[in-house]
């Protein structure tokens, strides 16, 4: 049976971007095992208080709610992330539970005298649900995609995670109730789909349908 993780990022749990989480895995937990990680409610530091904190990162011992997100990501074979465009990025939040997360030794490992790093988290697959009021033209052509591209290569791809799919959901501002309903239905037929599936081939696409 297939492992699910879906890691809502959105700092407010009454979010488009939880709702849309929610329906995913209410669609996959049909025929997948599917656990959620909802990081407001987690209890971690962002950033780290002193330089020697942050020089002891991985020597050190990460908070409780942290062991447990490590070991639900060892435990999945696909990963969720379901968050919204801001500034052209993630949320604070999102970010600074990858960067307190994805460590070195968990998620990658540097080779000595290398730049090079092997990635420790290979196998795995990933699925983003993106939110934004920018329309999708505007996404590709002014912002470059820059909040894809943040997470596909730099992060995901440099640990292992691939193929990566990454479905928008564009003009959020102007969502009628229809539209939104819409979307949560498209979202929970699409984890549907990708439970029952084997890995995905495709690195990209736009619609959730």
């Amino acid at each position: 049976m297939k492992k699910i993780l879906v890691i809502l990022g959105h700092p407010r749990s009454d979010s488009l971007s939880h709702a849309l989480g929610r329906a995913y895995a209410g669609g996959a937990s049909q025929t997948a095992e599917v656990r959620i990680v909802e990081l407001c409610q987690l209890e971690f530091a962002l950033t780290y208080p002193t330089r020697t904190a942050y020089d002891n990162k991985v020597q050190g011992t990460l908070e409780p709610d942290l062991q447990k997100a490590q070991a639900d990501l060892h435990w999945a074979d696909h990963l969720v992330f379901a968050y919204p465009q801001w500034w052209g990025g993630v949320p604070a939040l999102l970010k600074g539970f990858i960067e307190r997360v994805f460590l070195p030794g968990f998620a990658f490992k540097y080779r000595k005298d290398s730049p090079w790093q092997d990635p420790l988290l290979k196998g795995k697959t990933a699925r983003l649900l993106v939110t934004m009021d920018a329309p999708g033209w505007y996404n590709r052509w002014v912002y470059r995609n820059a909040v894809h591209t943040a997470m596909l290569y730099p992060t995901l791809h440099f640990c292992g995670i691939k193929p990566v799919r990454i479905t928008e959901f564009n003009l959020v501002r102007r969502a009628t109730p229809v539209v939104i309903q819409k979307w949560m239905n498209q979202t929970r037929q699409l984890g549907r789909r990708e439970a029952a599936q084997g890995h995905p081939t495709a690195l990209w696409s736009r619609k959730a349908v």
